[in-house]
C-alpha cells in the first residue's frame, strides 16, 4: 500500500496531461488512520464520476461494538452514517474548476426507507464507504491542483464530520439505531400476536405529492378504532398504542378519497423500515407481504395458474401457463401464484388497479354467461382458502361491490382518514341478504417445481469452452459478463433484454432495481441451468448475497448504488425477464 504522500506526488507528476493519466492513480493509500482506495477512475470528465472507497478500522471510528454485531442495528447505523456523509458532501459538491464533472462529490440519497446499502459497510474489521469523485479537468487535460484539494482538504473534512463516532451527536446515533430495533421488534410481536400489520396511533400516512415521500404537512393523524387498539411495549420506546390488523381477510371501504388507497399504500411500504420524522415510523406489515396488481402485457412462464384459470377455448394448458403478453386477469393469476412460490403470508390489493374479471363476477352476470363458459375462477371464491389452507392473508381495498363483505374478517371504513371498525353491522347486514358464491371447489398449493431455460447467447459457457473455467483473469471475467444499464427504479437491461418493474410497487429506491440487474445477471450466468427450480434459482441467488455480500456480483469492484431488495423482489424481477 502507497502513502498519502506517493499520491500527493504522482498527482503532480500527471498535472496537465491528458486525461487517461489519471488511471495511473488507481490503488490504495494511507491518510492517517484511514486507508482511500482509489477504485475506478473515469474515462473523460463528462463520463460517470470515478469510484472510490474509505477504509477505518473500528478502532479509529470508535462505533459501540453493539451498535453492528448484528444486523438491525448494523443497518440503521449504516444507514445513518450514508446521510451524514450525504449532507457533508452538500458543502463541497462542485467546489473545485473544471468542465464536466468535475468536483463531483457524492453517494447515495437515501429515502425514508432504511435499506442495506454498498455505500457503507460495516464488517467485523472495519468501517467502509463507498462514494464518487468526479475528477477534474479543463477539457481533457488534468486538473490535478484541483483532485488535489478533494483528496486532502474536502474528503478528510468530510470523513472527520461524518464517519467518526467520538465527534457527532452520540444521542441522535443511538435514537437511530434504538429506532429501529423498536421496529424489529414489533415486527416479531405481529407474529406473536398473529397480526398481518399495526398502523401506531399518531403516524402520518398522506404523502406530500405523487413525487415525494415525505410527510404530508397537516395530514390527519391516524386513531385506531377502540376495538382493534392493541398496546405494545417496545424495549426503548416503551407502549406504543394502534390498530392491529389481524390476520385473514380484512376488507378496507369507505367513500372515495377517504383514504383507502393511502392506508394501503402505508401498509405495503411497511416491510421496510423508516427513518424518524417519516411519519410511519410504527406502520409495520409482515414483511413478506407482496402488493398485487394487474400488468396487461407482461410475460409469464410456465405458472400454474388453473387455481384460477382453466378450460381455455384454445385448449392451452393452464397448469404450466406461458405467454409473452398477459391480460390483466391471467397477469393478476400468475401473481397470485408466483407470491405463493415466493413465500408470501400476505396479499395486498387495490380494487382501482385489479382486473375486474379476475377478483369477482356477479350473481346477475353468471345468470347471462354460465359458469361453464367462464374459465375464471375469481378471488372472491379463492381467498378464504388461501387463508385456512395457505395461510395466507389478504387486505383488500374496495369500493364497488360489496361481494366481498361475506368472506371479510375484519372491516374498516376509512372516514375522512379516520379507521371505524364496521365488522358487526356489516356482517348483520350480510345475514338478512342472500349470499354470494364465496368458494370454488378442488383447491390445491401448486408444487412450484417449475424450471426456467438457461439463457441464450451464454458467455459464461462459451468461456468456459475456451479453457477460461475458474482460472479465467480478471480481465476475462469483465469481457464475459452480461452488459447492465439501469432506467431508474422502473426498470433495467440485461445485453438489451428490459425487465419492467413498473408495477413491483414495493421497490422503494432506484439501488434496488440496480441491485436486481446485479442479482439476476450473476443468476443469469451462475444458477439457471435449466435443472434448478425457480425457488432453488431465487435461494441460491440470495443465500449468496447474505453469505458473502456484494462482491459475486460485482465485477472488479463494488460500487457505490446497490441496495437490497427482498426476496419477493427477487422472484418478481425474475418471473419478468422476457430473456
Amino acid at each position: 500500500m502507497k502513502s498519502s504522500s506517493e499520491l500527493r506526488t504522482l498527482l503532480r507528476s500527471i498535472d496537465h496531461k491528458s486525461y487517461p493519466a489519471y488511471k495511473s492513480l488507481a490503488g490504495a493509500y494511507q491518510f492517517g488512520d484511514y486507508v482511500l482506495v482509489i477504485d475506478h477512475v473515469q474515462g473523460d470528465p463528462f463520463a460517470s464520476p470515478s469510484s472510490l472507497h474509505l477504509e477505518i478500522p473500528h478502532k479509529a471510528a470508535g462505533f459501540p461494538a453493539g451498535y453492528y454485531m448484528d444486523d438491525c442495528p448494523r443497518i440503521a447505523l449504516q444507514d445513518y452514517l450514508t446521510r451524514l456523509l450525504s449532507r457533508q458532501f452538500e458543502d463541497y459538491n462542485f467546489k473545485t474548476k473544471g468542465s464536466g464533472k468535475s468536483g463531483l462529490l457524492s453517494i447515495t440519497r437515501c429515502g425514508q426507507e432504511v435499506l442495506e446499502r454498498s455505500a457503507c459497510q460495516i464488517t467485523a474489521q472495519k468501517l467502509i464507504v463507498r462514494f464518487y469523485v468526479g475528477f477534474p479537468a479543463f477539457g481533457r487535460t488534468i486538473a490535478a491542483s484541483e483532485l488535489e484539494k478533494i483528496l486532502f482538504d474536502f474528503l478528510p473534512a468530510c470523513a472527520a464530520g461524518s464517519l467518526y463516532y467520538q465527534k457527532l451527536d452520540k444521542k441522535k446515533v443511538e435514537a437511530a439505531v434504538f429506532l429501529a430495533e423498536d421496529q424489529e421488534a414489533l415486527r416479531s410481536i405481529l407474529k406473536e400476536r398473529n397480526l398481518a400489520a399495526f398502523v401506531a396511533n399518531g403516524s402520518i400516512l398522506p404523502r406530500k405529492s405523487g413525487i415525494s415521500d415525505l410527510p404530508l404537512k397537516d395530514s390527519v393523524p391516524f386513531a385506531a378504532p377502540a376495538s382493534m387498539e392493541q398496546t405494545i411495549c417496545l424495549p426503548h420506546r416503551g407502549e406504543v398504542k394502534g390498530m392491529a390488523v389481524p390476520k385473514g381477510i380484512t376488507l378496507i371501504v369507505g367513500g372515495g378519497y377517504h383514504g383507502k388507497s393511502t392506508l394501503l399504500e402505508a401498509l405495503q411500504m411497511g416491510v421496510y423500515n423508516h427513518i424518524t420524522g417519516d411519519g410511519r415510523e410504527f406502520v409495520i406489515t409482515d414483511n413478506t407481504a407482496v402488493k398485487l396488481r394487474a400488468e396487461d402485457g407482461r410475460s409469464i412462464q410456465n405458472v400454474d395458474i388453473s387455481l384460477f384459470i382453466n378450460d381455455l377455448p384454445n385448449g392451452k394448458d393452464t397448469a404450466s401457463f406461458s405467454t409473452p403478453d398477459a391480460s390483466g386477469s391471467t397477469s393478476q393469476a400468475a401473481g397470485v401464484i408466483e407470491g405463493m412460490e415466493a413465500h408470501t403470508n400476505l396479499f395486498l390489493i387495490d380494487e382501482d388497479t385489479s382486473a375486474t374479471n379476475f377478483m369477482l363476477r356477479d350473481e346477475f352476470m353468471q345468470q347471462v354467461i354460465s359458469r361453464k363458459k367462464e374459465p375464471i375462477t375469481p378471488f372472491l371464491e379463492r381467498a378464504v382458502d388461501l387463508y385456512r389452507n395457505a395461510g395466507i392473508s389478504t387486505i383488500l381495498v374496495a369500493g364497488s361491490s360489496g361481494a366481498f363483505f361475506y368472506i371479510a374478517d375484519t372491516i374498516i371504513q376509512m372516514d375522512c382518514y379516520r379507521p371505524i371498525d364496521i365488522t358487526e353491522s356489516v356482517k348483520s347486514l350480510c345475514a338478512g341478504r342472500t349470499a354470494p358464491r364465496t368458494q370454488a371447489p378442488d383447491f390445491r398449493i401448486p408444487e412450484f417445481t417449475r424450471t426456467l431455460p438457461p439463457a441464450k447467447n451464454d458467455k459464461k459457457s462459451e468461456a468456459r469452452g475456451r479453457g477460461y473455467g475458474r482460472t479465467r483473469t480478471a480481465e476475462h471475467f469483465v469481457q464475459e459478463h452480461k452488459k447492465l444499464k439501469t432506467f431508474g427504479r422502473d426498470s433495467f437491461s440485461i445485453d438489451r433484454e428490459t425487465v419492467d418493474l413498473r408495477y413491483v410497487e414495493q421497490l422503494a429506491d432506484s439501488e434496488q432495481t440496480n441491485a436486481l440487474a446485479h442479482l439476476l445477471r450473476f443468476g443469469l450466468e451462475q444458477t439457471i441451468d435449466g435443472k434448478r427450480t425457480v425457488r432453488q434459482i431465487v435461494q441460491t441467488i440470495y443465500h449468496t448475497l447474505e453469505e458473502k455480500g456484494w462482491e459475486p456480483f460485482c465485477s472488479s469492484y463494488i460500487p457505490c448504488g446497490l441496495a437490497k431488495p427482498r426476496i419477493q423482489e427477487l422472484f418478481a424481477c425474475l418471473n419478468r425477464y422476457r430473456g
